[in-house]
C-alpha cells in the first residue's frame, strides 16, 4: 500500500466505533483457505477493515488448505474473491498493503509436517511484518477436523504473544460432541481465547435489539408479558441448500440455524438487562434465557422437507432431487416450534419461531405483538380496523425497526386503519452496514467475546435440540410436505391457528 493507505495511529473511525484502541499486532491464519467461505465472507470483510484502516498496521495473513497453491496464485484468487464480493470500490493500493503479508501453506490438516511449515511462514511474518508472536487461528474447516486442528495448534503455540482461535458453527452435531470439543478446546486454551462464532450476533441490525430495548426508556417497560402477546421470529431462506448436501444431509434446519442463528435471537430477544456491557454480562443473561427455555413436546414442534415449486417465478426442484440428496431423505430442511421461557418476565407468553429453505421470501424478523387495547372508547365496525401493535425488528434484508399502531383515517366518522412508522438503516444514517465478519473479525483481533457464544450457552443450546430431536426418532414424516415459494407445511399454520394466532407474511 502507498503511504496514503497506510492505517494511521490517530484513527477517528475507531472512536467511532466506540473503540478505545486500534487492535494489536498479530497473524491471521485461516485453516480452510480455499473454501467459499474464505473467498466470500473472510477476505472481502478484510478488505474492507483494511480500507478503514481498521486492521493493525502490522498485519499479515496465512491461508492453509489441502489444495496446491503458490503465494502469488492465493493472492490473486483472493483479489479476485474481493472484487466480486466486496462492498467497497476496490483500490489497488490499499490490496498490495493487504496481499503483502500473505501467504499460503499446502498441507493435510492431520499432517504435522505441514503444521510445522504453518509455524515456519509465521515465524518469518514475525520478523518481515512485525506481528509480535500474536496469532488468530480460523478454523473454517469440516466439524470432524476441528479436534485435530486444535491438538496441533495448541501443541505449537507460540510462547510469545496472545493466541485466540475462532471456530465456525455447528460446533458440534450433538450435545455430547459439543461437550467434547469444549474439553478438548479447554486443555490447550482459556476460554477467553476462544472465539465460537455465529455471524446473525455480528449483524448491526441484531446489535441494534439491544439497543432498542436497553437504550429507550419507552420499550423496557412493556417488554414483558403484561403487555406482550406473544413474539414471532423468522429466519426465511429463499435459496435451497446451494450445493451443500453433504452438510445439509447431516445437520439439516434444525442443526444448520436453529441450534445456533434462530435460539441466539431467542435469547437476545427475551434476555434480561445485563449490568454492563462486558463478554460476561451479556453472555450471563442470555444463558439464563437458555436453561429457562421449556422443551416443547411433539405436538409444539413442526418439521418440513420442500419439493418442487417456484420461487420468484422459477421453477426449483426438490429436497430429493438435489444433487446429492438420497431420494427418500428424510432430512428436514423447515422447523417451526413453539417455545415458552419459564421464567417471571415471560411465563405463559408464547415465542413462535420457524427457520426454513425454500419459503416464499428472504427473511429475517423479530416481532412483539402487544396485546390489544382492552376497551376502546369507540365503536369498531372493521375487525382489521384495530389490529394489535406490533413493534417488527427487520434484521435482513430491509435492515430496520418498523412500528404498527392504529390511526383515524381523515373524513366523517371513526375509521380506523394500521399504519407503519418505520426506521430504516440505510434511510438514517446514509452509509452502507458493514457484513457480520467485519464487525467479528475485528473484535477478535481485539479480544472482545462478546459477540461470541460461550461453552455453556452453546451446549443449552444443544440440550434443547437434543430433546426435540428425539421425538422425531419415534416416527416417519410425510416428505416432501411443502412446496418451493410458500410459508411452510401447513401443520405450521395449525401450531399458531389453535392459539387464534397467525403468522405474519409481511
Amino acid at each position: 500500500m502507498t503511504e496514503t493507505a497506510e492505517p494511521q495511529q490517530e484513527n477517528p473511525l475507531l472512536e467511532g466505533l466506540g473503540l478505545r484502541r486500534a487492535p494489536d499486532p498479530c497473524a491471521l491464519v485461516i485453516f480452510g483457505a480455499s473454501g467459499d467461505l474464505t473467498r466470500r465472507k473472510l477476505f472481502p470483510a478484510l478488505y474492507s477493515l483494511a480500507m478503514r484502516h481498521m486492521l493493525p498496521e502490522r498485519f499479515a495473513v496465512v491461508g492453509v488448505a489441502r489444495s496446491e497453491e503458490t503465494d502469488d496464485e492465493f493472492r490473486e484468487r483472493m483479489k479476485e474473491a474481493v472484487q466480486e464480493f466486496g462492498r467497497d470500490q476496490f483500490k489497488e493500493d490499499v490490496w498490495d498493503w493487504l496481499a503483502e503479508g500473505m501467504r499460503y501453506v499446502s498441507t493435510d490438516f492431520a499432517d504435522e509436517g505441514g503444521e510445522d511449515r504453518v509455524v515456519e511462514a509465521l515465524n518469518e511474518l514475525d520478523e518481515q511484518r512485525g506481528t509480535a508472536g500474536n496469532r488468530v487461528y480460523y478454523l473454517a474447516v469440516p466439524p470432524d477436523a476441528i479436534a485435530t486442528l486444535i491438538q496441533e495448534i495448541g501443541e505449537r503455540r507460540s510462547t510469545e504473544g496472545w493466541t485466540r482461535v475462532i471456530v465456525e458453527k455447528p460446533f458440534g452435531r450433538d450435545l455430547t460432541s459439543a461437550q467434547a470439543l469444549n474439553v478438548e478446546i479447554g486443555r490447550h486454551f482459556d476460554e477467553s481465547e476462544i472465539f465460537r462464532i455465529d455471524h446473525y450476533l455480528g449483524k448491526e441490525t441484531v446489535q441494534n435489539l439491544l439497543a432498542l430495548r436497553f437504550a429507550n426508556g419507552i420499550f423496557e417497560p412493556i417488554w414483558n408479558r403484561q403487555f406482550v402477546d406473544h413474539v414471532q421470529i423468522t429466519v426465511a431462506e429463499s435459496i435451497g441448500i446451494e450445493g451443500r448436501s453433504g452438510f445439509y444431509e447431516q445437520a439439516g434446519a434444525i442443526r444448520d440455524v436453529f441450534q445456533n442463528h434462530l435460539l441466539q435471537l431467542v435469547a437476545l430477544t427475551a434476555m434480561e438487562p445485563p449490568i454492563d456491557f462486558t463478554a460476561d454480562s451479556v453472555r450471563n443473561e442470555k444463558v439464563k434465557v437458555l436453561r429457562a427455555l421449556h422443551t416443547p413436546g411433539p405436538k409444539h414442534v413442526v418439521r418440513g422437507q420442500y419439493g418442487r415449486g417456484f420461487v420468484e417465478g422459477v421453477e426449483v426442484p426438490g429436497y430429493r432431487e438435489e444433487e446429492g440428496v438420497a431420494p427418500d431423505s428424510l432430512t428436514e430442511t423447515y422447523v417451526a416450534a413453539k417455545l415458552y421461557v419459564d421464567n417471571w418476565r415471560w411465563a405463559d407468553t408464547p415465542f413462535y419461531v420457524r427457520a426454513g429453505k425454500r419459503l416464499a421470501r428472504r427473511e429475517t424478523t423479530i416481532a412483539i405483538e402487544f396485546k390489544r387495547a382492552p376497551h376502546p372508547p369507540f365503536e369498531i365496525t372493521d375487525d382489521e380496523g384495530l389490529r394489535p401493535n406490533v413493534l417488527v425488528c427487520h434484521i435482513q434484508p430491509d435492515e430496520g425497526v418498523s412500528l404498527e399502531f392504529a390511526a383515524k383515517m381523515p373524513g366523517q366518522g371513526m375509521t380506523l386503519r394500521t399504519v407503519h412508522m418505520d426506521f430504516l438503516y440505510g434511510g438514517a444514517f446514509r452509509t452502507g452496514i458493514p457484513e457480520a465478519y467485519e464487525r467479528l473479525l475485528l473484535d477478535c483481533f481485539l479480544g472482545d467475546t462478546t459477540l461470541f457464544t460461550r461453552a455453556d450457552e452453546v451446549e443449552e443450546q444443544w440440550s434443547l435440540v437434543d430433546a426435540m430431536v428425539a421425538f422425531w426418532k419415534r416416527d416417519k414424516p410425510t416428505f416432501p410436505n411443502y412446496a418451493a415459494g410458500t410459508w411452510g407445511p401447513a401443520a405450521a399454520d395449525d401450531l399458531t391457528r389453535r392459539d387464534g394466532r397467525t403468522w405474519r407474511r409481511r
